[in-house]
């Protein structure tokens, strides 16, 4: 047994360093620069905010006033069916919030001055098939009488009961959708057996208009759709918005020695990503996010309703508004309002004001 003990040794030092070298090239890819990384066991130093990210957190200081949360994106669950390759809020957990809990935080959103309230997840209507993102977006809608609220889903799980029952307090759907292509689909980890994202898509497209929902899509450019036209399918769906993000790395959880995906082999450059969007420029809807203006422009609330810290390349979680109200908790938020307004965040946003053609 000794002597099985200590053969062991090296496997077990030669997976430690597996890990730290993960670690090491997501920080260079990140950062293109060396980073010295903690040993095993040792407490993670917390990150310095620098450059720009610094100068702004003393200007809030200096003025003594936080961020308004105009819009919030609450990912209340990170349980999802799918395994995209370049997830950025992967199931660490599987906490959800009691639903009362949830609904209590909302109204303290509310009162801080929230006007747009975006369900996300993991996959929202994984939670109780649907049910509890249901009653979320109806108690904001009737009791808290936001002017917007909308869902990102992957839609596989959207059934058209849901629609009857809460579409009419819904005011956009976005639907994640990379390609065009199943079997791109299938590569990223956007697929479900023999059942069609593409197909599902259009379903849902039809009863967005049935029920008077707007219709909004979401696309993540990654290395295995970036030489894709999606002119002729995009203008055919026709959303009132298509969003087109460039692939995210974020460590810790699509990078590094504690996360659950290796987004590296779907990074593109900033160049890749404008050579995709020169060749969709003449799609009216089309909405660009680069990862300059992805990274601090979002209020992003976690399972514990903490606000997420993404100025250094990974989420670092306020305290939960439910413990310290808004105020204190948003602070810590790193959100840049001027650019979450530079980047088009705030626009019609309520459908009761959109002039669709349902």
């Amino acid at each position: 047994g000794r002597a099985m003990h200590v053969a062991a040794l090296p496997l077990a030092l030669l997976a430690a360093l597996c890990a730290r070298l993960s670690a090491l090239c997501c920080s260079l890819v990140r950062l293109s620069l060396p980073l010295a990384l903690p040993l095993r066991g040792w407490p993670r130093p917390a990150a310095p905010v620098r450059g720009a990210a610094a100068a702004r957190q003393r200007e809030r200081r200096r003025d003594g006033a936080a961020p308004t949360p105009t819009s919030v994106n609450y990912h209340f669950t990170r349980q999802c069916n799918y395994k995209c390759g370049f997830c950025f809020h992967t199931a660490k957990t599987s906490f959800v919030l009691p639903l009362e809990e949830a609904k209590r935080g909302l109204a303290m959103l509310k009162e801080a001055g929230m006007e747009k309230i975006n369900f996300s997840g993991g996959e929202p209507f994984l939670q109780d098939r649907g049910e509890f993102v249901g009653k979320l977006v109806q108690f904001c809608k009737q009791v808290l009488k936001l002017p917007s609220v909308s869902i990102v889903s992957n839609g596989s799980m959207i059934r058209e009961q849901w629609f009857r029952k809460y579409g009419e307090y819904l005011d956009i759907l976005a639907i994640s959708c990379d390609s065009f292509d199943e079997e791109v689909n299938v590569l990223i980890g956007r697929g479900q057996g023999k059942k069609s994202h593409v197909e599902k898509l259009h379903k849902l497209r039809k009863w967005c208009r049935d029920y008077a929902v707007a219709f909004k899509i979401n696309s993540v450019i990654n290395r295995f759709n970036i030489e894709e036209d999606m002119n002729e399918q995009i203008k055919a769906l026709n959303p009132v918005r298509w969003k087109v993000f460039q692939c995210l790395l974020i460590e810790g959880e699509n990078c590094g020695e504690d996360a659950l995906r290796e987004v590296e082999k779907f990074l593109i450059s900033d160049d890749d990503f404008e050579r995709f969007l020169d060749r969709h420029k003449n799609v009216s809807c089309l909405v660009p996010e680069s990862n300059q203006k992805m990274r601090d422009s979002y209020l992003i609330l976690d399972e514990y309703m903490r606000f997420l810290n993404c100025t250094n390349g990974r989420k670092e979680p306020s305290k939960s508004i439910l413990d310290v109200g808004v105020e204190e908790a948003i602070q810590f938020s790193g959100f840049d309002e001027k650019m979450f307004l530079k980047r088009g965040g705030k626009y019609v946003w309520s459908k009761a004001d959109m002039k669709l053609d349902w």
